[in-house]
């Protein structure tokens, strides 16, 4: 049995991680620390608490999950691990590839283990297109286009100055861009396009991430502007292509506190399974549609619990880690540096005008 406590008791918490740890047996939530009283209702036989002593000085607790907001994920990470404590870490991981290195090089130090929580590899659209991608029936692969959409303008609107803890590309590329890691690797190179649709040292409101495997190119995209979502992959090869238009729908249900106990949560129907289009070795043209895999996000806490009990490898490598969060640091850096050399642009413009 592994014993664990959360620090954090909003949304990620009760919605993301509770539903899905109650499915692994042999791991037992005993406690959860908030600084403040919480909405949502208690779960019995966990105990709540403000102090977070509790949760450092238990010595029945291993493992200490953190979901908070990122910017206290370093500081929080150093100090269960230097209380001897397990420590799964909600995404982004850290705001820097430096705290992380750091995080894992002082786990590593004191036997200890720290993972980030990537639960999207268990998305059943990343599921299922990896399906067809193994498949062969695409041929030689060419180009696959992820998106990650939404229509929520009054989110950006009410943003007014940028920073990482509202930046799309830190809080939604941390999912597509770990996805793109652990199936494909480590790219060739990346062209970055890092946006503020809004303007100037306004929220990061649109990315559109090019990584390139060989002659294979890998299009991460999101915007808060699309009124119509994009298809969520679409894949093409050689030979064929594939299209999965709908998300992974376990979010869905949880939206609606459908939850993971019943037996069709998240489960995809018919019409939103994906459709693949190729032409066979006998040059036979084929359009049918690909029964959607099931996503599980309890998958990541089941391979946490054999990690750490059973002496299993990490399901999420360091180096994937540390991968996924220097690229989230250099888009933003590349943004920030197009805006400085649109306005020095500007201002030499004015300089040249008025000169006239």
């Amino acid at each position: 049995m592994l014993t664990i406590a959360y620090i954090g008791n909003g949304k990620s918490t009760n919605r993301y991680h509770l539903p899905f740890v109650q499915k692994v047996k042999d791991i037992r939530v005993k406690t959860i620390y908030s600084r403040s009283a919480s909405p949502w209702q208690p779960v019995e036989g966990i105990t709540y608490t403000d102090k977070m002593e509790d949760l450092l000085t238990d010595p029945e607790i291993q493992l200490i999950v953190l979901s908070v907001p990122a910017k206290a994920h370093y500081q929080l990470a150093k100090d269960c691990l230097t209380a001897g404590k397990h420590v799964l870490v909600e995404k982004p991981f850290t705001e820097t590839a430096e705290e992380a290195r750091e995080l894992f090089s002082l786990a590593k130090e004191k036997g200890l283990f720290i993972q980030a929580y990537q639960n999207r590899r268990f998305d059943s659209d990343f599921l299922t297109t990896q399906k067809v991608i193994k498949s062969g029936a695409l041929g030689e692969l060419l180009e696959v286009e992820m998106h990650y959409d939404y229509f929520r303008p009054e989110v950006p609107e009410s943003v007014k100055e940028f920073s990482l803890d509202t930046s799309y590309l830190y809080g939604h590329a941390c999912h597509t861009i770990d996805q793109v890691l652990s199936f494909f690797g480590r790219p060739d190179h990346i062209h970055y396009d890092v946006r503020q649709l809004l303007g100037t040292n306004r929220m990061n409101d649109y990315f559109d991430l090019d990584l390139y495997y060989g002659s294979t190119k890998v299009s991460v995209k999101s915007s808060y502007f699309r009124i119509k979502e994009r298809p969520s992959f679409v894949v093409y090869g050689k030979k064929g292509m594939f299209v999965k238009a709908t998300k992974d729908r376990q979010e869905e249900d949880l939206k609606k506190f459908y939850l993971p106990n019943h037996p069709d949560f998240g489960l995809d129907l018919p019409e939103h399974y994906g459709v693949l289009t190729y032409v066979d070795e006998n040059g036979v043209y084929h359009e049918e549609k690909v029964v959607s895999e099931v996503g599980d996000y309890s998958r990541v806490y089941q391979a946490l619990h054999d990690s750490i009990v059973l002496g299993k490898e990490k399901l999420i490598q360091d180096q994937e880690t540390i991968l996924q969060i220097e690229i989230l640091e250099e888009g933003i850096r590349q943004m920030k540096e197009k805006q400085v050399k649109r306005s020095l642009g500007q201002k030499k413009f004015q300089t040249l005008f008025f000169s006239f």
